[in-house]
């Protein structure tokens, strides 16, 4: 679902990618990030990823995030068209079980940067969790939710610790 007055886009090169980007929503959600949902292909329609690209930063959008697999050039294409942050999220699947999302997200020319998040699941989560660091450069509200979610997650880890031994 879109929001209003959204600060991070989120692009996906098919509607297969969604049950993906779904757990970047989530976390967006989760810190009350506002963002939009769009599905445009690098291949199929690159005028279109232009456009959305270069029209981004004009509407209020301070971060994009490209969920792509097979040749995945989707964060590419967007990065070439913005100075906005583009976080790639290389979705696993094809013969080569994302290896090649990977290398394609990762391997961007010098001058062109596209920040790369892992495979599978963690990586919507993470390249969430990145749009809201670089948001929350700017926001000091954003940022202390920030830092509520790493107490979050040492107050997880002593749990565990604890439980090991009991």
């Amino acid at each position: 679902m879109d929001s209003a007055n959204p600060k991070v886009g989120i692009v996906m090169g098919s509607d297969s990618d969604w049950p993906l980007v779904q757990k970047a929503c989530a976390t967006l959600d989760g810190f009350g990030v506002p963002y939009e949902t769009r599905v445009i292909s690098a291949h199929r329609t690159p005028e279109l990823a232009l456009e959305y690209s270069r029209a981004a930063e004009g509407r209020g959008l301070q971060v994009i995030i490209a969920a792509a697999g097979g040749a995945a050039h989707l964060g590419g294409v967007l990065a070439a068209g913005t100075v906005l942050p583009v976080i790639g999220i290389p979705v696993a699947g094809g013969a080569l079980n994302g290896l090649d999302a990977l290398y394609a997200t990762v391997q961007m020319p010098s001058g062109v940067p596209v920040a790369t998040v892992a495979c599978g699941s963690a990586g919507p989560v993470n390249a969430a969790l990145l749009a809201v660091q670089i948001l929350g450069t700017a926001d000091a509200g954003l940022r202390a939710k920030f830092h509520d979610h790493k107490r979050t997650l040492a107050a997880k880890v002593a749990k565990a610790n604890e439980k090991i031994h009991e």
